[in-house]
């Protein structure tokens, strides 16, 4: 038997304990930047396995050192935080929580991204390299990192000064639980996932009664100009064949149906694999909005904010390859090649600070049998929900020991065995 086999044929002993961890977690969800609880209980187990764990680092941040005789160093990374969303799966450990956001509203919370699965497997997979120290060399780090879904965690780690808490890791790896057929693992080298930013755009009118429009500068229809607009950027501002993706996820302006107000707030969402493509669209957008406020005859020019901002995952090369080559010796044809994703991740600001490689993967969470019969007919978009959606809901098993035993797998290609084991 392989190192891995040995380590993993334990999972079975973990099993229970950890689905009932991911249920109670998938129940209590917490906010970017609110993760205290997650945290308290993730620290708490990564201490009970012998890890040496540091907890508060970058807000809410834990962070698990578990040395085992010289060798490479391997950091393992998941992220904690859950999303606004109102659950909507019918599963009978679903989230009831509510919280208070960022700007003091009352929402509604739940684990809607996959998040409780990441936290659920690297705590499987920790404690299973911890039992079986025996079988490998060198030095595990287990990062639990806040805040992904607001794109600020893990350089907040990393502005606490994370990397001179830890022994200076050799590579980072990380993982996502995606929409696909529930235990496989799919790797890509190179551009992942998109880089990202927000945007919120506010633009000025002149209020008044609805009654006299003539009185008045509408920024209500200059925000509709505006949306109607920012739909040709990338059609016509990109260069066909260039991933790119831009999203009006929000528009409020007035409060009663006969005023109309003196200002509209427009939220945007812009993605894309190049830094060339993401100023170009960034350029046509500030263009387009101050050309769409002269020519409304705004009072006052538009204001422009960047926030939520993301990183380029750009897999590395060797990196990919290496732990390819791993999934595929231990799980065979359930190893695929990922395509590429439009969705976002701030991982990467780790090993770009530490100046190592990374790779980042992703594992399937869809039950088998629902999958391929909607990819059958075509409708898995129609039928399958995706990270974000009400209704997103990863199957327990073998959700869990498939992402558990991809962790445990793509590390001991770097933690070498002892001699003679």
């Amino acid at each position: 038997m392989s190192n891995v086999d040995v380590i993993v044929a334990d999972y079975g002993g973990l099993q229970a304990d950890q689905e009932a961890f991911y249920k109670d977690l998938h129940q209590h969800p917490e906010l970017s930047h609110q993760e205290r609880r997650t945290a308290g209980q993730v620290a708490e187990r990564l201490q009970e396995y012998g890890f040496a764990v540091q907890s508060g680092v970058g807000g809410t941040g834990v962070v698990g050192v578990l040395s085992n005789g010289s060798g490479p160093t391997v950091l393992l990374r998941a992220d904690m935080d859950a999303l606004p969303v109102r659950e909507d799966t019918g599963a009978e450990y679903a989230s009831t929580v509510t919280a208070r956001d960022a700007g003091g509203q009352e929402v509604p919370v739940a684990h809607a991204c996959g998040h409780d699965v990441h936290v659920s497997c690297l705590l499987g997979a920790g404690k299973l390299l911890a039992d079986h120290r025996g079988q490998w060399n060198g030095t595990l780090i287990t990062l639990f990192q806040p805040a992904e879904e607001t794109g600020d965690g893990a350089r907040g780690m990393v502005d606490d000064g994370l990397l001179g808490r830890i022994p200076a890791p050799d590579v980072a790896l990380a993982q996502h639980v995606l929409p696909g057929v529930a235990g496989t693992v799919g790797t890509r080298p190179g551009p992942f996932l998109t880089e990202a930013d927000s945007m919120k755009i506010t633009v000025y009118g002149r209020g008044g009664h609805g009654s006299m429009p003539q009185n008045t500068v509408d920024p209500v229809v200059l925000a509709a100009l505006i949306i109607v607009r920012l739909q040709t950027v990338v059609s016509r501002e990109v260069a066909p064949g260039e991933t790119a993706v831009l999203t009006v996820g929000s528009c409020q302006a007035g409060t009663k149906s006969n005023i109309i107000p003196d200002r509209a707030v427009l939220q945007l969402n812009l993605r894309s694999y190049s830094g060339q493509t993401r100023q170009r669209m960034m350029d046509a957008i500030q263009r387009m909005v101050r050309a769409e406020c002269q020519a409304s005859g705004s009072p006052q020019e538009p204001d422009c904010e960047t926030f939520d901002s993301f990183p380029l995952t750009d897999n590395d090369q060797d990196t990919t390859s290496k732990v390819a080559a791993a999934f595929r010796a231990h799980f065979g044809d359930r190893a695929v090649e990922a395509g590429q994703q439009t969705a976002s991740e701030d991982f990467s600001d780790v090993p770009r600070a530490a100046g190592i490689p990374y790779t980042y993967w992703a594992i399937g969470g869809t039950d088998p049998q629902a999958y391929r019969a909607a990819e059958k007919a075509g409708r898995i978009q129609d039928d399958i929900p995706a990270n974000h959606s009400p209704k997103f809901l990863p199957v327990l098993q073998p959700t869990l020991r498939t992402g558990t035993e991809a962790l445990v797998t793509a590390a001991l290609a770097w933690l070498a065995p002892q001699s003679g084991s």
